[in-house]
């Protein structure tokens, strides 16, 4: 304990700024993933406080993120879309679907998967940080201009058709579960059809209209309706608040800008008396569990979702480990992955089961936080407490931020989160991580971020794959012996470098046909191959025997002690391969007279 409170006044100053930070933008986050302010405030509170004090980078701040916010939207819209518009019904599955991401987050920590996040490529998180960017953007295009597509009355009243087949479907699809439904006679489907009212039509209209704008593909498609009705109000809010964000950077960077923008604008909206669309409401008191997880849905109903859990998990596993190593730069100190993942797992179920958005390690607020003198595991939990004092004591103030505002800061985030460096890189970089980060990039804003990611590293893997292939290919080399005659030449040394596995098994088959027929003694030397897979190692067997059977004698020279336990698992060494044809070196290998 006494250790804990070492640094205090650091941790606090830390803590403090890092909340400071935090506060607009779980604001802004929590807005734009659908759920609301509220939700957001309470993912920074709960992951905050919870991955601080259980995880294994001691500076961290956790919350919501720009990429996690990312899929939490689409998580939600699609969960909303198949409770037929309905947030209320669906926020249990939404919430349970969190819970999971959490639980995985701890198993992956417990399993000790925390070290393999190193090893996922460049080019493909550069194309999804930057497509995340793309996605912010487009997607606050709305809420820049001032443009709310229910206002729309003449979109609406488009959208009445569609909404009347919907609710006529839902009767029929309902007639058939009830074994009601007369293919002869649609009398009764009729009577309901007609009983219908303007009201339920409208409704359904809403829902429709609120599916086929969301995202960014919906953004896009009503993009030339929203400019041709911009609220000038609304679009000066905006455009003040990002050009405070940027501005007050040069003044001073002690201060967040983000706040700064947050509190002179919202006071220049309200004590101007403009009529601005403001924040939801922020409930007054301590958050509440919502236990509708457990009592208002069946495992049955997460089943289509698991896979979204695995993604908010993994991508929540990337994001907060480079932002520990990030940590690591700065404080010189070295972060426990596995212990990281534990604690970001155990903050993300928690911040579900109070009804907040999932997050990972934030890289800003953890700059922040060091820089302001945060040492220990304290300071993330002194921001945390911080925001739990904003829910329940500054929430009145709060609802009245305008949504210009919150779309502006995430329109300076959005911007932030694109890799610009890897953008500039390009052309410069191989043609296949450039193939990988455009693709990457494109999948990611314009399909699906789950497949973005998954096919991204599968082409990485196979372009790795090959190349390491050819590299290997390449250095197979033929060459005689210092003392051999180049007339006749009967005895070959060929030396092979680096892996041997199923990508390069061609190339060792094809160079192997290469062999002059005057060879009679082949020299192997594997002292250069570290690793051989089960493709590698039939290969090696199948050409050995056939060489075998050519007459020609193989002598191996360097094998390390894998590859000579393997060569005796499979027979190669003595059936085909005689155990005294087995050399350290390439001159005894030469030197050694056959007996026959």
């Amino acid at each position: 304990m006494k250790k804990l409170f070492s640094h205090f006044r650091g941790d606090l100053f830390g803590g403090l700024t890092a909340g400071i930070v935090a506060l607009p933008l779980a604001l802004a986050f929590g807005v734009q993933s659908g759920l609301g302010a509220t939700a957001g405030i309470y993912g920074a509170l709960f992951i905050g406080f919870f991955a601080a004090w259980f995880g294994g980078t001691p500076t961290q701040i956790s919350g919501p993120t720009a990429p996690m916010t990312a899929v939490s939207m689409g998580v939600i819209a699609g969960i909303v879309a198949t409770m037929e518009g309905d947030l209320e019904k669906a926020l249990p599955i939404i919430l349970a679907v969190f819970l999971l991401a959490g639980l995985i987050q701890i198993v992956m920590g417990l399993l000790k998967f925390g070290v393999y996040v190193k090893y996922i490529p460049y080019p493909v998180v550069s194309g999804f940080m930057t497509g995340i960017g793309v996605i912010i953007l487009i997607t606050q295009i709305f809420s820049l201009v001032g443009y709310v597509p229910k206002n729309d009355q003449s979109l609406i009243e488009s959208f009445k058709p569609r909404a009347e087949e919907a609710i006529l479907e839902k009767i029929l699809v309902n007639e058939v579960n009830e074994g009601l439904l007369i293919l002869e006679d649609f009398k009764e489907t009729v009577i309901k059809a007609e009983k219908t009212t303007e009201n339920e039509i409208y409704l359904e209209a809403e829902t429709q209209l609120k599916r086929d704008t969301s995202g960014v593909l919906g953004s896009l498609k009503y993009l030339s309706r929203a400019l041709k009705q911009i609220d000038v109000l609304n679009l000066i809010l905006a455009a003040l608040t990002i050009l405070i964000i940027y501005s007050f950077k040069r003044v001073t960077k002690k201060i967040p800008s983000t706040l700064v923008a947050l509190i002179l604008v919202t006071s220049l909206a309200y004590f101007s008396g403009w009529d601005y669309r403001s924040i939801s409401d922020i409930p007054r008191g301590f958050p509440v569990p919502q236990w509708g997880i457990f009592t208002d849905i069946k495992i049955l109903i997460i089943l289509p979702y698991i896979g979204a859990a695995f993604m908010l998990a993994a991508l929540g596993a990337i994001d907060s480990l480079l932002t520990s190593v990030v940590a690591d730069n700065m404080t010189k100190t070295r972060h426990n992955p596995n212990k990281e993942l534990i604690g970001q797992g155990i903050g993300n179920g928690v911040a579900a089961l109070f009804g907040g958005i999932p997050g990972a390690g934030a890289t800003i607020r953890t700059v922040v936080n060091i820089q302001s003198g945060g040492k220990t595991k304290l300071s993330g939990a002194i921001a945390a407490i911080f925001l739990l004092l904003v829910v329940l004591f500054v929430g009145p103030f709060a609802e009245k931020i305008p949504l210009a505002v919150l779309a502006g800061i995430l329109f300076t985030v959005g911007i932030s989160v694109m890799d610009f460096k890897g953008l500039r890189s390009l052309t410069s970089i191989p043609y296949t991580d450039a193939i990988v980060m455009i693709l990457v990039l494109l999948l990611t804003v314009f399909w699906d971020l789950i497949f973005a990611v998954g096919i991204g590293l599968i082409l990485s893997s196979l372009f790795f794959m090959a190349k390491i292939a050819d590299i290997t290919t390449d250095k197979i080399n033929l060459k005689e012996p210092k003392n051999e005659s180049n007339a006749e030449t009967s005895i070959l040394i060929k030396t092979i470098v680096g892996p041997i596995f199923f990508g390069a098994v061609s190339g060792l088959i094809e160079v192997s046909r290469k062999l002059p027929d005057t060879v009679k003694v082949l020299c192997v030397d594997l002292s250069e191959v570290p690793y051989i897979d089960q493709s590698g190692l039939f290969a090696l067997e199948g050409i050995f025997f056939g060489l075998h059977e050519s007459g020609i004698e193989v002598r191996l020279i360097g094998l390390n002690s894998e590859l000579a336990h393997r060569f005796n698992d499979l027979m190669i060494v003595p059936n085909i391969v005689s155990a005294d044809l087995i050399f350290d070196d390439i001159d005894s290998a030469v030197a050694h007279k056959t007996l026959s």
